[in-house]
């Protein structure tokens, strides 16, 4: 069986639960969410739980929002082949301008695919061009609707994965 990290946002051990049990459901996997509380907002606090995670060698790796920052955090250490990246938000001067957060260089042997909902309404739309800025190999996917959540475009993500 195909087995998924789903990587949650800030504050979203909640919120974003019924977006990775879907992604299960869809790719037929058996999902692996560490709850990771917002208590500790250090990039080092969340990529603990997130690089034990790694080391179960999940098939699929899927990050959302803050938790995609601090996944690209962990990836310029321990290599995965690929994983995609939802509502990230750039942490640089163009973006948020919060310095402890800016993802480091990710090693060009990472697939990375970037999708954002043009309707997000927590992380700006303009995020994914100054993402794939930063990114260039990075594939990049915009959904019309679906907001922060990505509602009604799971499907279309999980289409694009190659599992």
């Amino acid at each position: 069986m195909t087995r998924l990290l789903f990587v949650h946002g800030a504050g979203g051990e909640d919120d974003d639960e019924p977006m990775a049990e879907e992604f299960g459901a869809l790719l037929g996997a058996t999902v692996d969410m560490p709850r990771i509380p917002s208590d500790d907002m250090s990039v080092e606090a969340w990529a603990g739980p997130i690089r034990r995670s790694l080391e179960a060698r999940p098939d699929v790796v899927i990050a959302h929002s803050f938790g995609a920052t601090v996944l690209l955090h962990v990836l310029a250490s321990l290599r995965v082949p690929a994983a995609t990246l939802l509502a990230m938000p750039d942490w640089s001067a163009a973006g948020w301008d919060v310095h402890q957060y800016e993802w480091p260089t990710v090693p060009p042997e990472v697939s990375l695919t970037l999708h954002h909902c043009r309707d997000d309404d927590v992380v700006p739309f303009a995020h994914l061009a100054l993402a794939s800025a930063r990114l260039p190999g990075a594939r990049v996917v915009e959904h019309q609707r679906g907001g922060h959540q990505f509602e009604g475009a799971l499907g279309e993500v999980a289409a694009s994965l190659h599992v």
